[in-house]
């Protein structure tokens, strides 16, 4: 079974959580006081900057959902919060109709000065361990199908399980990243405590090979842009061409039961046929 059940204790995930953290050169706190909580704001803003000027979340929001019982942390280089995320809890109804405890990750930035450092890992290891403490046994969170970095990330750091795709998830968006591009989202499903997130936390998901794409006839690959947002700005016609050819196979290939099981060395996607 891909996406098993595991035998995590939380002492296991705080360790894979210290290794990051150490990788990162960060550390990684919970958010509850408001000053905090506006430094929060201040990262989404930066990463999302919003055409008209506005803000992705408000400070007051943020105080709301950490003291209903949500998720909001910082990674931090020294004094600095350089990166962030924010979760809410809720649930999921199964096919049988049992509904499941879950936090949905609804943001998750690092600033550009420090990117490619790991620093995003360290975030979503920092919410396992947060999930494994409140007895919750999921995350999910929405990605862009169209970006190598989420899927490397997702798919061979954290041992996400790709589940469905929706046009258009949250319909125009504003800020500078997204905006004239329609907002597909295929959604993450991490099971904190399974097999497959220990392995990822370990470093033992590893790309896949050409040879070992081509030995079953099982297995194929959706090609992915070098670089969806570079092309986002310099040439949006052709942006909007790789969203409508991915988009028209992944939710083709998802329709006739294929599922992600990793990415090949370029970063794009591999699936395997039921």
């Amino acid at each position: 079974m891909l996406y098993g059940s595991g035998v995590t204790n939380t002492g296991t995930a705080k360790e894979a959580l210290r290794r990051a953290e150490t990788r990162a050169a960060v550390v990684v706190r919970p958010l509850t006081d408001l000053s905090e909580l506006s430094d929060a704001r201040d990262i989404f803003d930066a990463v999302w900057p919003s055409v008209a000027g506005g803000s992705q979340v408000q400070a007051n929001l943020l105080k709301a959902l950490v003291h209903a019982g949500g998720y909001a942390s910082a990674a931090y280089v020294g004094d600095q919060p350089v990166g962030a995320a924010l979760g809410v809890c809720g649930r999921h109804r199964d096919d049988s109709g049992r509904w499941h405890d879950l936090l949905h990750s609804h943001m998750a930035a690092v600033l550009d000065s420090y990117r490619d450092r790991h620093i995003g890992t360290a975030l979503k290891l920092h919410q396992r361990v947060w999930a494994l403490e409140q007895q919750i046994p999921t995350i999910t969170w929405t990605f862009d199908p169209l970006v190598r970095r989420n899927a490397r990330l997702n798919l061979l750091k954290l041992g996400v399980e790709v589940r469905g795709y929706e046009v258009n998830f949250y319909g125009d968006m504003d800020d500078e990243l997204n905006a004239g591009d329609p907002s597909d989202r295929v959604f993450a499903w991490w099971e904190v405590a399974s097999v497959r997130a220990d392995r990822a936390s370990l470093g033992q998901l590893e790309p896949m090979t050409r040879a070992e794409i081509e030995a079953s006839d099982r297995l194929f690959v959706v090609q992915l842009p070098d670089d969806i947002v570079a092309l986002r700005a310099s040439d949006p016609a052709a942006a909007l061409a790789w969203r409508l050819q991915v988009r028209a196979e992944l939710t083709s290939v998802f329709t006739s039961g294929a599922v992600v099981i990793g990415v090949d060395s370029a970063g794009n996607y591999v699936l395997e046929r039921p």
